[in-house]
């Protein structure tokens, strides 16, 4: 370029013009790149607010985007709280400890941050020494010159407060303050959709901790009967595999019912209950209650289920034990009327045994009257002992010796019935103290009942007999290689008037009799048995038995 083109240039101003232009352009630039910060800003916490990120790290996230066009060094967000009308601290960046000083509640007395919600708009607020807000020993602690505070605003209710500080006093034109706005009003959904999704979710984990914590089952099912959620308990007592099971095939199996519970539910759109017996055996009270939509219609249905089972069994018991409480007054006051007459025909009979020849034609009818007697006697005597009304001193006695003692009066019956008696008992036995009388009733009765079970044994019908001491307890074994017994059979041996006899043959008191005086003894009666080998009562009595 020639001077005189250079001195043209200047004259006309053309290189001032560039100047001017690049100085507008790279203004332009940095507005617009100001402004895109602006939108990334808000679109980053739109996307960046969510249940895991921290508002610290959120306040941490803006204020670093912010600080190439804004001197800000400080950021608090603050929440009103409209039942206890409490202005609360919720998050400070950085953290300042001032702020623990007047309490993570500010004081509405001499507040900056309290007069903004009371004013409800925006305020720009430059440090003044003379001012006496509570605020001002954290500003100073961050040596903030300048605080701009704006309302946080939802469906047109203030819900908090957003504070921006910087160490400078700085002019904002409206751009900025209107940018300023926006970012709060971002926060404030986007706080308020969080603070929304916690309640919810704290809402559904107490209500899963509630479902799950009741011990009964209980399902959530739809219209269809399937099951849409089922406790723990539920899936454990039904044994749940499968996922998109139906509830009328876990409750009812193969015999569903034209009407089943939740279609009678439905239909009547109220609580409906009944009483049902499972495949397992169970009984169980079952109710469904129906869950209804907006529109009035039933969505869900609730299905509720007790298991009653001991519940019943505790009924039976009760019903059987007025039974048997009815039957012992009975039979205590048949007994003692017997008595009389028995006693007689006993007296009677033995005189006239003691006067017959042995030779005598009706000498065998005179013992089957005694005998008959004695067997009426012995029913009477257990009748009295079931309705504990008999009374038996307790002493000191010899097991063995009671052992003896019964063989004496039933091995004549083992003998008709070619049954093997084996005895194995030990030697020098201590003594114990009870009952003789007693202890002979159950060793009786284990005897007569090992010699049924015997019955339809064809080849060789055993009863082995053994007494043994170990600590502080001496045992009687009543042994035999009969039918034996299933577990279920097992199970029901001491219930009161069941028995495995056929009618007629047995009234199902003796074992419960037996295990009663046992108990009283404080003592037991073990039970083993093999169904086709045989079965095994032990008879468990201590050595001493406590006073009182």
């Amino acid at each position: 370029m020639t001077n005189r083109q250079a001195m043209i240039d200047r004259l006309v101003g053309v290189q001032s013009s560039k100047r001017n232009y690049y100085v507008a352009l790279k203004n332009s630039v940095t507005e617009m790149k100001k402004k895109n910060i602006q939108l990334e800003i808000i679109n980053d916490v739109m996307k960046g607010f969510n249940i895991e990120m921290s508002m610290n790290d959120i306040l941490q996230f803006i204020l670093k985007k912010m600080r190439p066009f804004f001197s800000f060094s400080y950021l608090g967000l603050f929440e009103l709280h409209y039942e206890s009308e409490q202005l609360h601290v919720h998050t400070i960046y950085p953290k300042v400890d001032s702020y623990q000083q007047i309490g993570p509640i500010l004081q509405q007395d001499h507040s900056l941050y309290w007069e903004v919600v009371q004013d409800n708009k925006y305020r720009n607020y430059i440090l003044n020494k003379t001012d006496s807000y509570i605020e001002l020993e954290p500003f100073k602690h961050l040596e903030l010159r300048q605080v701009i505070i704006f309302p946080m605003y939802v469906q047109g209710k203030i819900i908090g407060l957003f504070s921006l500080g910087s160490n400078e006093v700085i002019e904002y034109d409206a751009d900025d303050l209107r940018f300023f706005q926006q970012l709060t009003d971002q926060i404030a959904v986007s706080h308020e959709n969080v603070r929304l999704y916690r309640e919810v979710l704290q809402k559904k984990n107490e209500w899963e901790q509630t479902f799950t914590a009741v011990k009964d089952p209980i399902f959530l099912v739809d219209l269809e009967g399937n099951i849409v959620q089922a406790n723990e308990t539920a899936k454990d007592f039904f044994h749940l595999q499968e996922n998109n099971l139906n509830l009328h095939d876990v409750l009812y199996g193969e015999n569903v019912p034209s009407e089943t519970i939740m279609e009678r539910c439905i239909k009547e759109q109220n609580a409906i209950n009944e009483e049902l017996k499972l495949f397992n055996k169970a009984y169980c009270e079952v109710y469904a209650y129906p869950v209804f939509h907006e529109r009035g219609k039933v969505l869900h249905i609730i299905v509720y289920v007790r298991d009653i089972t001991n519940k019943r069994q505790y009924e039976v018991q009760i019903m059987q034990s007025s039974k048997l409480a009815a039957i012992g007054e009975m039979a205590a006051g048949v007994a003692h009327e017997l008595n009389n007459p028995l006693t007689a025909i006993l007296g009677n009979s033995q005189i006239l045994l003691r006067k017959e020849q042995e030779d005598s034609p009706t000498i065998h009818l005179l013992r089957d009257i005694y005998e008959c007697g004695r067997r009426s006697q012995n029913i009477i005597r257990n009748l009295l002992t079931f309705s504990r009304q008999d009374e038996y001193l307790f002493e000191r006695c010899s097991i063995n010796e009671a052992i003896h003692n019964v063989l004496g009066m039933v091995g004549y019956q083992m003998e008709q019935d070619q049954i093997y008696v084996e005895l194995n008992l030990a030697e020098q036995m201590p003594l114990i103290d009870g009952s003789a009388q007693q202890i002979e009733q159950v060793i009786i009765n284990l005897m007569l009942n090992a010699k049924d079970a015997l019955k339809e044994r064809e080849s060789t019908k055993q009863i082995k007999i053994e007494s043994s001491q170990c600590e502080e307890f001496v045992y009687v074994t009543v042994r035999d290689n009969g039918i034996g017994m299933s577990d279920e059979e097992r199970g029901n041996i001491f219930d009161p008037f069941f028995t495995t006899k056929q009618v007629r043959k047995g009234t199902g008191l003796g074992l419960s009799v037996s295990l009663g005086i046992a108990e009283s003894h404080q003592g037991n009666i073990i039970v083993e048995s093999t169904p086709g080998k045989g079965s095994s009562f032990t008879l468990q009595l201590p050595l001493c038995i406590e006073s009182g």
